[in-house]
Formats: C-alpha cells, sequence, structure tokens
C-alpha cells in the first residue's frame, strides 16, 4: 500500500486512492467543484490544485494517484497562489445573481470563494452570457453561472443511465445541456440539483419561495414507494418547502427519486381538515364527536362479522396496529393491508422481504426479473442495479413485459409458464442460476396480483429452492413491493385473522350486502363502487377516491404530520418524524383510532406513542429494532397450482400518480402529462 506524507503527517492508503481522497482521510479539506465520490473523475475545474515536491506545476488531486514517496503540501503559499488563480477565472463570467439566487446560502462556489479565492477581480471585460436550456417541469436552468463542472452530465450518464446532457462547443462557446432540446426523461433528475455546485441547475418548483436559512429541517422518511429513502424535510411555519435527501448507504445512498423530492406541494392541496358526515346524501362537517357518535352507533348493532377495515399504502405501522386491535376487540376478523390483492403469504416473512437488501444488490452476479418494471417501481431499485451492472460480471434476465431499463435485460418474453421451465430445469436460464455464485430474483407485484397470485408466488419459490439461490449467508429470493405500509402490515398482522375475508373477500361481501361497515385507513387504490351499500368511514388525509365514497370522514395525519414508523421492502424499521403540524382538526390516525375506541366503550390499551410502539414491539419483536435488517428464516410459503398463460401486466401504470399525495400535486400532474401522455401541459404540444 503507498505511503505519502500529506502536510507533514506520514499516511498509508490502500492502491488507487486520489492524493484528494488520501487527504480527506487525514481530515484535511481540499477545495473541489467537478469531483464527487460517487461520479467518475472528471479533472476539469482544477480548484483542488495542491503542490507535490519536485514536481514542476501544482497537480490535480482529484485525478492523481496516491504514490509511494509522495510529498504534498496542501496550503503552501503556491498551492494557495493556484487556487486564487482558478478561482478568479471561475469568476470572470459568473454573474453577480447571489441576491437573488436560490443556491445563496448553500453555495459552494460561495463557501469556496470565501474560503480560498482572491480578495479582489482584475478582469473588466464583457461577461458572457448564455442561453438557459429548457429540461422540464422540475429543473430551473440559469446556464450564465454553470462553471462546466460536468457533474450533471455524469450523474445522467453514469447514475440515471439516460444519456441525455452533454457539452457542445469549446473554451468560451462552450454550452452544457441536452443534444436535442428536449426535458429530461429520468426519475432521479431531481438529483442534480443538489449535485450542481453553484445555482445553474435549481428546482424550479421550489424557485424564489424560500432561503435555506429561514427553513426548520427535520430528518425522515420517504412513503411514495417502499424503498424507505432517507429524506430531509424543510418547512417554514406550517408549509413543506422542498424535500432533500439524506445519505443513507444501505438503502438510497444520497440520491432520491423526482416523487420523493416534488410531490410535497400535494400535502397543500385537497386536504381533509375537519370530520365530515353524509347527511341527506352529502358530506357536512361535524365535530369529532358527532363523527364519533354516528359511526358508534352503526357498529353497535353489528356482530363483527358483519365489519370489515382496509389499510391504504401510506398508512404507519402504529396506524395499522392500532385499528387491527380495534377491529380485534369488536370481534371482527376481516381485514387486508393488500389494496391490490397481491397474494402474498404472510406466514413466512422471508416469502415478503427483498432479502438481498438493497445495498446487497451490489454482491449479486446474477438477477431474474419476474413481472416486474423496478425503474418505475422502485427507482433506487433500479438505480442498485445499473451501479452492479456498470461494475462489470453482472447479468440480467426478464419474464414479463418490455420496458426501457437503464442497463442491458435479457427478454425472454412475457410468459409466466417459463417459470415451471426454469423451476425444473429445463430453461437455460436455470443452469445460470446455479452457477452463479450469488444469483437472485425479483418478483413484482404485478405477477402476483392476479388470480394466479398465489400459484406464482410458490412457482416463484421453486425457482430459488431448485436453482440455489437460497444459501449460506445468502437468500436471492425478492419480492419488489410498490406500497410504504405493505411490510409494516404483513407484520403487525394486518391480514385476515382466522376465518376472516381477504381484500377480495371484503369487496365481494360489501357488494352481496353481507359487510355492513368498512373502515378504511387511507385506502383509495380500489374501485369503491365494489363497497355495495355498506356503511364507509374513511380515515385519511387526502379528499381522494375513499373520502368520495366515505359516509364518515375522520381527517388524519400525512407522513410528514407525525411521528410514525414504517418498514421497507427489504424489513428495516425506521422512524418518519413531524416536520409541521395537520392543519385544522386533523390529527394522528392512531390518536383518532384511540379516540373513538373510548367512545365506543371498548378502550384501546394505550394512551400514549411510547405505549403504543412498547405493545407493538410485544406483539412482533421484529419492529422493536431501528435501521436494520433481521434475516428472515427461509420457509414455505404461496399455494402450488396452475399458473395461467396470461401476460404479466405492470402494477405502476403512471409513476407521478401513484398515491393520493401525488394525485393532488400540480407538478406531479405536469410530470403525467409530459411524461406519461405526451403533451406539454403549457404548450398542449406533444413531448
Amino acid at each position: 500500500m503507498p505511503k505519502l506524507k500529506i502536510d507533514g503527517i506520514e499516511v498509508e492508503v490502500p492502491p488507487g486512492t486520489t492524493v484528494l481522497q488520501a487527504c480527506e482521510m487525514l481530515g484535511i479539506e481540499v477545495p473541489r467543484f467537478c469531483f464527487h465520490e460517487r461520479l467518475e473523475i472528471a479533472g476539469n475545474c482544477r480548484m483542488c490544485l495542491v503542490e507535490q515536491e519536485k514536481a514542476p506545476k501544482p497537480i490535480a488531486s482529484c485525478a492523481m494517484p496516491a504514490a509511494d514517496n509522495m510529498v504534498i503540501h496542501t496550503n503552501s503559499p503556491r498551492a494557495r497562489k493556484a487556487r486564487q488563480g482558478v478561482m478568479e477565472f471561475l469568476l470572470i463570467n459568473h454573474p453577480l445573481d447571489c441576491p437573488i439566487c436560490d443556491q445563496g446560502g448553500e453555495c459552494d462556489l460561495q463557501d469556496q470563494a470565501m474560503a480560498y479565492g482572491f480578495d479582489r477581480g482584475r478582469y473588466r471585460e464583457n461577461k458572457r452570457a448564455v442561453k438557459d436550456k429548457e429540461l422540464g417541469p422540475l429543473v430551473k436552468t440559469t446556464m450564465t453561472r454553470c462553471i462546466h463542472c460536468t457533474r450533471c452530465i455524469r450523474f445522467a450518464t453514469e447514475i440515471a443511465g439516460v444519456e441525455e446532457l452533454g457539452a457542445t462547443g469549446r473554451g468560451e462557446n462552450m454550452e452544457v445541456g441536452t443534444y436535442i432540446e428536449h426535458a429530461l426523461t429520468s426519475e432521479l433528475s431531481g438529483n442534480i440539483i443538489d449535485l450542481c455546485p453553484v445555482g445553474a441547475l435549481t428546482s424550479k418548483p421550489y424557485a424564489f419561495t424560500a432561503r435555506s436559512w429561514e427553513l426548520r429541517k427535520t430528518e425522515s422518511v420517504d412513503v411514495l414507494d417502499a424503498v424507505g429513502s432517507n429524506i430531509r424535510i424543510d418547512a417554514r411555519g406550517p408549509q413543506v418547502m422542498r424535500i432533500l435527501p439524506r445519505l443513507n448507504e444501505a438503502v438510497n445512498e444520497e440520491w432520491i427519486s423526482d416523487k420523493t423530492r416534488f410531490a410535497y406541494d400535494g400535502l397543500l392541496r385537497q386536504r381533509l381538515d375537519h370530520p365530515y358526515v353524509r347527511r341527506d346524501g352529502k358530506l357536512a362537517p361535524a365535530t369529532w364527536d358527532e363523527a364519533f357518535q354516528v359511526i358508534a352507533q352503526r357498529m353497535k348493532g353489528l356482530a363483527g362479522g358483519r365489519m370489515a377495515a382496509i389499510a391504504g399504502d401510506l398508512a404507519c405501522v402504529e396506524s395499522m396496529f392500532a385499528l387491527r386491535t380495534m377491529m380485534d376487540g369488536v370481534g371482527s376478523p376481516h381485514r387486508d393491508c393488500r389494496q391490490d390483492g397481491a397474494a402474498i403469504d404472510p406466514s413466512a416473512r422471508s416469502g415478503y422481504l427483498f432479502n438481498t437488501t438493497i445495498a446487497g444488490i451490489e454482491d449479486a452476479d446474477f438477477c431474474l426479473l419476474i413481472g416486474t418494471d423496478p425503474r418505475w417501481e422502485a427507482p433506487l431499485v433500479n438505480a442498485r442495479l445499473r451501479k452492479r451492472w456498470r461494475r462489470g460480471g453482472f447479468s440480467v434476465a426478464r419474464i414479463g413485459p418490455r420496458s426501457e431499463l437503464t442497463y442491458a435485460v435479457e427478454e425472454l418474453g412475457n410468459d409466466p409458464s417459463l417459470l415451471a421451465a426454469i423451476a425444473d430445469g429445463s430453461h437455460p436460464i436455470a443452469q445460470r442460476l446455479r452457477d452463479a455464485k450469488a444469483p437472485m430474483l425479483i418478483l413484482g407485484q404485478g405477477a402476483i396480483a392476479r388470480p394466479d397470485g398465489a400459484a406464482v408466488l410458490a412457482a416463484a419459490r421453486r425457482v430459488a429452492d431448485s436453482c440455489g439461490l437460497v444459501r449460506d449467508g445468502w437468500n436471492g429470493f425478492n419480492l419488489l413491493h410498490t406500497a410504504a405500509a405493505r411490510v409494516g402490515g404483513l407484520d403487525v398482522g394486518f391480514v385476515p385473522a382466522s376465518g376472516g375475508r381477504d381484500m377480495a373477500g371484503i369487496l365481494a361481501g360489501a357488494a352481496a350486502g353481507e359487510i355492513d361497515l368498512v373502515w378504511l385507513l387511507g385506502a383509495d387504490e380500489f374501485d369503491m363502487a365494489r363497497l355495495g351499500r355498506a356503511f364507509v368511514v374513511y380515515q385519511g388525509h387526502h379528499g381522494d377516491a375513499g373520502a368520495h365514497r366515505a359516509d364518515v370522514i375522520l381527517p388524519g395525519a400525512a407522513y410528514t404530520e407525525k411521528d410514525a414508523l414504517y418498514v421497507n421492502m427489504e424489513g428495516r424499521v425506521q422512524e418518519g418524524r413531524r416536520a409541521v403540524f395537520p392543519p385544522g382538526e386533523a390529527r394522528e390516525d392512531w390518536k383518532i383510532l384511540r379516540a373513538f375506541s373510548g367512545a365506543l366503550g371498548r378502550p384501546l390499551p394505550f394512551d400514549t406513542l411510547d405505549e403504543l410502539r412498547r405493545k407493538i414491539a410485544a406483539a412482533c419483536p421484529v419492529l422493536a429494532t431501528r435501521d436494520a435488517v433481521t434475516a428472515a428464516p427461509w420457509a414455505l410459503f404461496g399455494v402450488a397450482g396452475t399458473v395461467s398463460g396470461a401476460p404479466f401486466v405492470p402494477p405502476v401504470a403512471d409513476f407521478y400518480m401513484t398515491d393520493p399525495i401525488c394525485r393532488a400535486s400540480t407538478t406531479m400532474a405536469e410530470c403525467s402529462q409530459l411524461y406519461v401522455r405526451g403533451t406539454d401541459a403549457r404548450t398542449g404540444t406533444h413531448g
């Protein structure tokens, strides 16, 4: 391993380490604009110049490999002068936009000009101006500020896998943009805003709304898909102003999807802020006591078997556990958290987890996708697959509908009967799975949310068994969820009790008049007409499909408005924290259920959030550990049966319209109009 001396301190570093990284190991800060740990080295900003003894000129530390006997000076007069010269060049054409720039206050150029720059500029020539580029409804451009660090280009090419950004021209005529002017089509495009070290790329929805120092910052988790991306919620007063990624190497690294980042404006619109009771066919505002009394009167005359509960995709662990406990108290065995009817077997935890873990994808060498399009169902999982594919020695095959992924895929066709052929070894993919050192399969919700879903699940398990996907220290069987609430709901037992009805059974019972009352906990993703004449209680935060059908509405809190637990697809328990308070009279869901149980005369056995969480931990010990993945023992799951030849259908038809928050967001509506429907909402032209 190379040994070198930096600012008089000797350090030994792994082979391949750059001088800049060696400096960071010692805690020595070296300024940079183009270098980023997750992107390939460009070496084009020259801000990281340091002095190397016996070298004829300062070296770019980001691109220079550390070597034996190097002697580096990071703060010598020569190094300081070199950096001041680079900064002076960078500022020749940079406009004096700081007072109106959204990057102000968190700008690398501001910070480094202050710390490493010269105290005056000597250039009096006119500054150049560059035409702004139209990159779509999410990213705002002010290209005159661009310093050509190429971070955005490298991110789009390497991480997102969408080669739509590049540089044209040379010297003073160089411009960064799309080769043919059009909106960015990546589901991760918003990350270039964080990567841009100046104000050339900023958030279009956030533009001119707030300054960074005005915002109250809260660390939380995202619930708009099942990845559980770690986020930071920035709020001012009662309003969420923006959402940014938070570093978590095991889950989302430092990226988030565009839906996670930009759907926050949906938290302001179509909110339920008052209890409502349907009178004479119309919903009218009511007090909490009135709403509780109406529900209590209806429930007191019903047998438990004539009541049911359905949990939605955004529900937290606490609210599902509280509702399950309440339904047990009234004697109802009918409940389900699988709105889409997915045939998940709740008896075996390994059968519904992403067992490989998201970070574990990087250890795999072969992946079989079954009925899934991870790019739109879980963009951060797709980014990991691309990251592993770019390293080499990794193959991906797919059974399911064709779609444009960001890595090479061997399309096997959309014939579910191929699963049986792979399981019995007659398909060539079976041998490739057996020969792989760390094979994995990813089973999508679209493959099991169909009449033969249980048979598909059992067939996928047979593939895992026969092809050796489960070995010592490795479990290659993975179920890719699309709902943040799904794993938590399965863990706390929000599934039919003995003799209870599942989702299909509840809807059939309601349509036939056998279920008289249905409690919807934020459940909006099914046809409400199938509830027939049942009395519907909707507990949620948006006036979506469930609220329109409801007879009583109980306004709940969105994920940014409560302290709550969520379990991501790999079984990792994470805590979301309250950034703002719920609007109007809306309350946290578990509090609503606790208050109603008192009005019903069957009070739930907890009064505080801590007491509730202790009850959850006692009932499901795996949920007591935060931010860790507990490996689930491999067990039998699924129901053997005939898999039909009907092709798999993807569960996500519109990435930007998957939940009530997104459907209330004008930003997501604009994205859906442009990217899914193919027209620009502003101009009506085809995208």
